[in-house]
């Protein structure tokens, strides 16, 4: 069965905790746990920055910040578990191994983040790599890897396809302090780069685009990936 890694941001799972995804993404993910072995690494979205912005009117350390927006995460990842029953594992793993020895329950495996100044991409990446996963998955705000900022730069083109070395080139102007929002950082781009794992990159705001591109094989998103064969969909080898 193949091994499927997903770094689900915060701010698509619950943008805000009136205004959230979980029902639907719980759907989504017994869908396609039927064809595929599932690590969710649930990110902290908006929830966790309010709390990382307190903590720093607070006086507090950036680790110490982090250290709050990490327990954010886990309680997200708490929430996703809870609305998913049996499907998942009832425990939230607070380490990598906990997260390879729950894997062997085969039930989808949830965590949050773990060490301060690591954001849950990275997370999501070592696990992957650890795992020996066939794809990531990075489930974001946007939809795919852009040649600059597109918040920013109009003339910002959409890759629909790149290799690991031209994402490390984009994303090395990214920022590390806790909190923060990029399409992907520095560290899962460089984690992708040396285990030669593929990386999907698609816009997480609509959980169906996760099912149709992991199904059918189609997306809108960004996939990194050097040549080989194209991992999707995850249904080809069943």
């Amino acid at each position: 069965m193949k091994k499927i890694v997903l770094s689900l941001g915060g701010s698509v799972l619950i943008p805000t905790l009136e205004e959230h995804r979980l029902a639907a993404y719980a759907e989504v993910l017994k869908e396609i746990a039927g064809y595929a072995r599932i690590y969710v690494v649930v990110g902290g979205g908006g929830e966790a920055r309010r709390y990382i912005t307190a903590a720093r009117e607070l006086g507090c350390s950036e680790a110490s910040a982090d250290e709050v927006g990490i327990a954010v995460t886990r309680l997200n990842a708490m929430l996703l578990s809870l609305v998913l029953g049996d499907a998942a594992c009832p425990l939230i793993a607070g380490s990598q191994a906990e997260a390879m020895a729950y894997g062997e329950t085969g039930t989808i495996v949830l965590m949050g983040g773990i060490t301060p100044a690591q954001t849950t991409d990275a997370v999501a990446a070592v696990l992957a790599e650890r795992c020996g996963a066939d794809l990531m998955v990075n489930l974001t705000s946007v939809d795919g890897v852009y040649t600059a900022d597109p918040r920013i730069d109009p003339a910002a083109k959409r890759l629909a396809r790149l290799t690991p070395e031209k994402l490390l080139e984009i994303v090395s102007t990214g920022s590390l302090v806790a909190g923060a929002n990029t399409v992907i950082d520095m560290i899962a781009a460089k984690v992708i780069q040396r285990s030669g794992i593929p990386l999907l990159v698609i816009d997480g705001r609509d959980p169906g685009n996760l099912a149709t591109a992991l199904l059918s094989g189609t997306h809108k998103g960004s996939l990194v990936i050097r040549e080989g064969k194209n991992p999707l969909p995850i249904t080809r080898d069943r």
